[in-house]
């Protein structure tokens, strides 16, 4: 029984292998692993909480659940875009805690070989592409693939798990 129970994990955990879900910021695409997002949902009311990181833009509140969400444009420091009917939230989860990645529209699902991607080039020390985990090559397109756990820091992590 239990070596069926694993069979099943692995299954499930390989399908998820080299899937990302892409999403439009501005005029560039991003990919985000399947395994980290739990749902995508339309925009919601947000309530605002004191104290927070300007794009950290506030709480919902997702059938019962208080959901911290973030703004991807303004935490890639880019100009702050009025919410449409096609900006929506993906609910993902990062360590311990959910959070809403508030992004400008949702692309499809791809594959994207690990031979596909190759890591992003080193612009300056120290900073440039924290949240950049690797460049997807999709066909003539690019994907820049973010890395979720780099998304928010340990003290920001600590802070929004208070909530």
């Amino acid at each position: 029984m239990a070596e069926n129970v694993a069979q099943e994990l692995w299954e499930e955990e390989d399908t998820q292998k080299d899937k990302f879900l892409t999403f439009v910021l501005g005029n560039e695409f991003y990919g985000i692993e399947i395994r980290y997002v739990t749902e995508i949902v339309g925009m919601q009311p947000i309530t605002e909480v004191p104290e927070l990181p300007d794009y950290i833009r506030g709480i919902i509140n997702l059938r019962g659940k208080i959901i911290p969400v973030m703004d991807v444009r303004l935490r890639f420091r880019k100009p702050f875009r009025e919410y449409n009917d096609r900006t929506c939230i993906i609910v993902v989860d990062i360590g311990d805690i959910s959070i809403g990645l508030i992004i400008d529209s949702v692309s499809e699902v791809l594959s994207i070989p690990g031979g596909d991607i190759v890591a992003p080039p080193e612009v300056s020390k120290g900073s440039g592409n924290k949240f950049i985990k690797g460049i997807g090559k999709v066909g003539g397109d690019v994907k820049l693939i973010l890395d979720c756990d780099k998304l928010l820091n340990d003290e920001e992590t600590e802070n929004l798990s208070n909530l």
